[in-house]
């Protein structure tokens, strides 16, 4: 199996606060480390996780958190496609708070990749699937000769600029940039899905919508951050091992629960299994 990733990889600094900072007060990160992160970062290395070939397209800057970034990236031995930015990379500062809630602070733009970057386009007609959580529409385009497209809700404008059909978009119901329902997308996607954390979610489709189910019992004591991430790589997977999108969405659910046990979600990723019993 073939799977791409296409979008951004971000240098994440992550650690705990007693409590948001509020006007004029200095705030101390505990247990601080860094990661590649982002939404194609989080999701990337859950498929990595996978039997799967995975081919990432990404942007990197121009300094040291770039060269980090790319170091980390090459140790997992996926297959990497990097377009170079003459500028800083991106840094994100993540707050995560008693309750496992985070708080995401975004310095500069995220480097995504373009479909004018000399990079190997083509391949994705190769592809069994490619995730889609980048900017450019023109690389949706090119992300559809994949055989299945799954796209992040946050990109609804590329999508909708590109008038490509997604089979899956997938977002949180609890995100504003995220929520909607198929009217909003004037090609409505194969099925829209929408995650409730410990409820759930809800898969909709033009015919009906369905519900999945979230473990019963999921870990705590880590931090929320990558939890929907690692969902959606986890998803991307089993949609191209041909199950449905409940059963994917099901099975995705124990992927995204199971970085709730770690502050580092990459530290907490479950291996995805090709068995599909």
């Amino acid at each position: 199996m073939r799977i791409a990733v296409i979008g951004h990889v971000e240098h994440v600094t992550l650690g705990r606060v007693p409590a948001l900072p509020v006007a004029g007060v200095i705030a101390h990160l505990e247990g601080a480390r860094w990661l590649p992160g982002g939404g194609g970062g989080i999701a990337f290395h859950q498929l990595v996780r996978s039997p799967a070939e995975v081919h990432l397209f990404t942007a990197l800057g121009h300094d040291e958190a770039a060269a980090q970034i790319e170091e980390r990236l090459r140790a997992t031995g996926a297959v990497l496609h990097l377009a170079r930015r003459a500028e800083p990379h991106t840094r994100d500062v993540v707050l995560v708070t008693p309750d496992g809630e985070r708080t995401i602070i975004v310095v500069g733009e995220p480097q995504h990749p373009r479909f004018d970057d000399p990079l190997p386009w083509e391949l994705l007609k190769g592809c069994d699937a490619a995730y889609f959580t980048a900017q450019d529409p023109a690389a949706m385009v090119a992300a559809r000769a994949a055989r299945l497209l799954v796209v992040t809700a946050r990109r609804r404008p590329a999508l909708i600029a590109s008038g490509v059909r997604a089979d899956v978009v997938v977002g949180s119901a609890a995100d504003p940039r995220e929520q909607g329902g198929l009217a909003d997308y004037p090609v409505p996607p194969g099925a829209l899905v929408l995650t409730e954390g410990k409820a759930g979610g809800t898969v909709t489709s033009v015919e009906e919508t369905l519900r999945f189910t979230a473990p019963a019992h999921s870990p705590t004591g880590g931090g929320a951050y990558g939890a929907g991430d690692s969902f959606t790589g986890a998803l991307v997977y089993y949609l191209a091992a041909g199950l449905s999108v409940v059963e994917a969405c099901t099975r995705a659910a124990v992927h995204g629960a199971a970085v709730l046990a770690s502050l580092d979600p990459l530290a907490a990723q479950l291996p995805i299994s090709a068995d599909r019993s």
